[in-house]
């Protein structure tokens, strides 16, 4: 079993409103202090990534206590711009590479 340590991962997808056009949900993003304020403090973005005609997929590091806060904020200020999801999430790179590694002492015998 891999220690992942105290904190969550929480990977949030933020589907566009294709109704919307850009100019539009970027100005109800800035009235909202959606770029001051997601995510909360205490919350570190991992990666933020644009992916085309499903909109934006964003994995925070955060403290479970923080959870409730960004959900709020989600909430607060992303609701009526993007249909959001939130997936709990873990990164898997180095277990990966110990079950390659595995796998491969196996088969070398």
């Amino acid at each position: 079993m891999e220690d992942f340590g105290d904190d969550i991962m929480l990977t949030v997808i933020l589907r566009h409103d294709q109704s919307q056009p850009l100019d539009e949900f970027q100005a109800k993003l800035d009235a909202a202090g959606w770029w001051e304020n997601f995510p909360p403090e205490g919350v570190e973005i991992v990666s933020w990534n644009v992916v085309m005609t499903i909109g934006q997929i964003v994995t925070l590091r955060l403290p479970p206590n923080k959870l409730n806060a960004v959900n709020v904020e989600l909430e607060r200020s992303a609701w009526g711009v993007f249909k959001t999801e939130c997936y709990p999430t873990y990164d898997f790179v180095k277990v990966r590479e110990r079950l390659a590694k595995q796998a491969k002492e196996k088969s070398d015998g």
